[in-house]
């Protein structure tokens, strides 16, 4: 019971932050521009103006070093060769596959943070964190958006996830602020 009724309100943020989305689009297509804002705890360089202060879940995509695990197995005391280690070959084989696995490249460091667009780029702020990470448009090479996420992919470091009921707006938003249109 108490899940269908998340599940519903899951829905309909959905259904608010797609709509979001698309009156933004239209607003921009129609020659609005987006509006400035003031944000508290960010100093912005000079002519950089802020457009969104949003809470979102954030992530990057890369891959690791493999950390293979150590031999396992046991001591055995065998009647001719006494006590003797015995290799478990089967158990350090599927443990070295999960850390080849593990190091492949995903979705990692999933956390909340405190997401602020600007002209020069997106900001964020992880919980529990103190410096801000900037993400610069000049360095931004592409924008998807699969509701209700926004996958931001930069020249110099791993894509940018963005999840939440803030990212389709973001996603239009930045996408126009890519362009240059702002």
């Amino acid at each position: 019971m108490w899940s269908r009724r998340r599940d519903r309100a899951e829905d309909a943020v959905r259904a608010d932050a797609a709509q979001a989305a698309s009156a933004l689009t239209l607003h921009l297509q129609g020659g609005g521009r987006l509006v400035p804002i003031q944000v508290n705890g960010l100093a912005l360089a000079a002519g950089e103006v802020a457009f969104a202060d949003v809470t979102c879940s954030a992530a990057r995509f890369y891959g690791t070093d493999v950390d293979y695990p150590t031999s396992t197995g046991y001591f055995e005391n065998h009647p001719t060769f006494g006590r003797r280690w015995v290799t478990n070959s089967r158990l350090d084989a599927r443990r070295q596959q999960e850390a080849e696995d593990a190091a492949l490249p995903q979705w990692r460091d999933h956390t909340a943070a405190r997401v602020v667009l600007t002209s020069a780029g997106v900001r964020l702020l992880p919980v529990d964190a103190r410096e801000w990470m900037p993400f610069d448009h000049a360095l931004l090479t592409g924008v998807a958006v699969e509701p209700p996420a926004v996958v931001l992919s930069y020249s110099t470091c791993a894509p940018l996830l963005l999840t939440g009921p803030a990212a389709p707006w973001l996603g239009v938003a930045i996408e126009h602020l890519h362009h240059g249109s702002a």
